[in-house]
C-alpha cells in the first residue's frame, strides 16, 4: 500500500508492516531528547516508581534553554541534570555552551534521516529538515518514554506543500515560512504531517531549509518533513562518521582542522573522518533514508509559487498575524535579537554582518546576536562575523536559546518593541508581558538595529551603493 513520509516511519518503529492514517500505534523512538527539562521530568519518572530509563544509548540531552545559569534556581537544576546524567549513563550529554538542542543533535550526526526523533521541546519537528519524523511532547509523555521506551501516537493526516521557483533577492526560508502560516492560520497544520518538495525549497542552503520544519511548529504540526539529498548527505556523513568513532572509542579521522568550512567539512576544529569511513557512513545514512511512495494519500496539496514571496513580518500577539515588511516598516524598536533554532545559524550571522558592516546600532537600540550552536560561533568568528557584529555594536551571548524563553540574555523592558528573529511572539514570550515581538528575516533584524526602527535591508544595502 502507497505510503507517505510519516507513515513509512511510524510503521518501522510500532513494528508493524504498515499504518493508516487515526490508526494508535505504540511507537519505539530512536532518538529521545530532552534539555534544561530534564530535571522537571526526572521527578515525574521517579514518581512512576522508575529507577532506571529504559535505553540510555537512546537518549541526548542539551543544557541550552538559560546558559550560563542566570540565577540559583537554574543552577541549581543544571546541577540536577548532570547528576541524572551521570546515575543513568546517559552519554550524549552536552554540556552548557554547547548550543540549542535541535542544531546540536544535527550536528552531531544524532538525529538520521528517517529516525523518529521525540523530544519534550515543540520545536522538535526541526529535524524534518534532515528527512527525519521530529515529534515533541510534554513531560508527561517524555517520562513515560524514559520507563518504557515507548509512546503511543495517533497517525496524522499528511499535507503536501509543493513549493516551486525561487525565492527574489532579499526573502528568505523565513518569509516562506511565515507565508505559509499567515495564508493557513497558525492552526492550519493542527497534528498534520507537513512534507515539503518542489524546486522552491530544494534549492535552499541546508542552513535555510532548517527554518522551515522548525517554524512548522507554530502551524501546530506533528512533524515536517524535507526530503534528503546528496547536499545533505554529504554534511551528515563526517558528524555521524565522527560520532560512531568517538562513542568506540576510535579516531578514523585526520587530526588537522580543515582549511576551510565547505560543504561536508567539520567547522569546530575536531577533524576531518578518513574518506573511506565517511563513505561508508554516507551510504549507511543513504540506506536509513524514506521517502514517501508516489502514489500516497494526502488530505491536500497546496502548490506554491516561490517567485511571487515577498519579504514578511510576524506581528504581535501572534505568529499569524503576518504582514508584509512594506506595512510595518517605520515602527520604532528598543531591540533586535539575531539568533535561536529558528534563524542562529552561520548564513544567518552573514546575512545580518553584510547589513551592519561599516555601520552602527541606532541610539535607543540595540543588537543582541546570539549562536545557535558553539560550532557556529566557531565559524562565524573564523570568517570574521562576529567582528562585524560587535564593531556595528552588536552584543554577543553564549550558544542557547537567550531570551527567546524570556529567561534571560535580552529580556525587554515594559512598553519596548523588539523585533527577533526567532519563532514565537506571543504575549509574554520574551519574559515581559507589557512588550511587543516581532518576527522577521535574520537581515530585517539587523536593518533594523542600524535604523533603529523595523527596516527593509534592500533598502540599506540600496543606500550604500549610492554612497559609493
Amino acid at each position: 500500500m502507497p505510503a507517505t513520509f510519516v507513515e513509512k516511519v511510524l510503521a518501522r518503529t510500532s513494528g508493524q508492516r504498515a499504518v493508516v492514517v487515526g490508526q494508535i500505534v505504540d511507537a519505539s523512538p530512536d532518538v529521545i531528547l530532552s534539555h534544561d527539562n530534564t530535571a522537571a521530568i526526572s521527578k515525574i519518572f521517579r514518581a512512576l516508581g522508575q529507577a532506571r530509563v529504559r535505553y540510555p544509548d537512546r537518549h541526548a540531552i542539551t543544557l541550552d534553554h538559560a546558559v550560563p545559569a542566570p540565577n540559583t534556581q537554574h543552577a541549581t537544576n543544571h546541577a540536577d541534570v548532570r547528576k541524572f546524567v551521570a546515575e543513568q549513563g546517559i552519554t550524549n550529554f552536552f554540556e552548557a555552551g554547547r548550543g540549542i538542542c535541535h542544531q546540536v543533535l544535527s550536528e552531531e550526526g544524532i538525529a538520521l534521516p528517517g529516525s523518529l526523533v521525540i523530544g519534550s521541546d515543540s520545536h522538535t519537528p526541526h529535524f524534518g529538515w534532515l528527512g527525519a519524523c521530529g515529534v515533541g511532547v510534554g513531560r508527561s509523555e517524555m517520562a513515560a518514554i524514559w520507563a518504557t521506551g515507548e509512546l503511543w501516537l495517533r497517525v496524522p493526516e499528511s499535507v503536501r506543500i509543493i513549493v516551486d521557483g525561487r525565492l527574489p533577492f532579499g526573502v528568505t526560508a523565513k518569509d516562506l515560512a511565515l507565508h505559509i502560516i499567515g495564508r493557513f492560520g497558525a492552526d492550519g497544520g493542527i497534528y498534520q504531517s507537513i512534507e515539503f518538495s518542489g524546486s522552491g525549497v530544494m534549492s535552499l542552503t541546508l542552513d535555510s531549509r532548517g527554518v522551515i520544519p522548525n517554524m512548522m511548529a507554530e502551524f501546530g504540526a506533528k512533524n515536517a518533513y524535507i526530503p534528503p539529498d546528496d547536499i545533505l548527505l554529504d554534511w551528515l556523513a563526517p558528524r555521524y562518521a565522527r560520532r560512531l568513532a568517538l562513542r568506540h572509542g576510535s579516531t578514523p579521522w585526520r587530526a588537522e582542522r580543515p582549511a576551510t568550512g565547505g560543504r561536508g567539512a567539520a567547522r569546530d576544529g575536531r577533524g576531518t573522518p578518513d574518506a573511506a569511513e565517511v563513505a561508508s557512513r554516507r551510504a549507511e545514512i543513504a540506506a536509513r533514508c524514506v521517502l514517501p511512495d508516489a502514489e500516497a494519500s494526502y488530505v491536500a496539496t497546496h502548490h506554491m509559487d516561490a517567485n511571487v514571496i515577498e519579504p514578511l513580518v510576524a506581528c504581535p500577539h501572534t505568529v499569524d498575524n503576518v504582514k508584509p515588511l512594506s506595512q510595518v516598516r517605520g515602527t520604532r524598536v528598543q531591540q533586535a535579537f539575531l539568533g535561536t533554532c529558528t534563524n542562529g545559524r552561520v548564513e544567518d550571522l552573514a546575512a545580518a554582518a553584510e547589513v551592519v558592516k561599516g555601520k552602527h546600532v541606532a541610539p535607543g537600540t540595540r543588537l543582541v546576536v546570539i549562536p545557535a550552536s558553539s560550532e557556529i560561533m566557531v565559524e562565524a568568528l573564523r570568517l570574521g562575523y562576529v567582528q562585524t557584529l560587535v564593531e556595528a555594536g552588536a552584543m554577543i551571548g553564549t550558544p542557547g536559546c537567550g531570551p527567546c524563553m524570556g529567561n534571560h540574555f535580552g529580556v525587554p523592558a515594559p512598553n519596548e518593541v523588539t523585533i527577533s528573529s526567532a519563532n514565537r511572539n506571543f504575549r509574554g514570550r520574551m519574559g515581559t508581558r507589557d512588550s511587543e515581538i516581532y518576527l522577521a528575516s535574520p537581515a530585517v533584524v539587523a536593518a533594523s538595529a542600524i535604523a533603529g526602527c523595523i527596516a527593509d535591508p534592500r533598502e540599506v544595502r540600496s543606500n550604500d551603493r549610492v554612497r559609493g
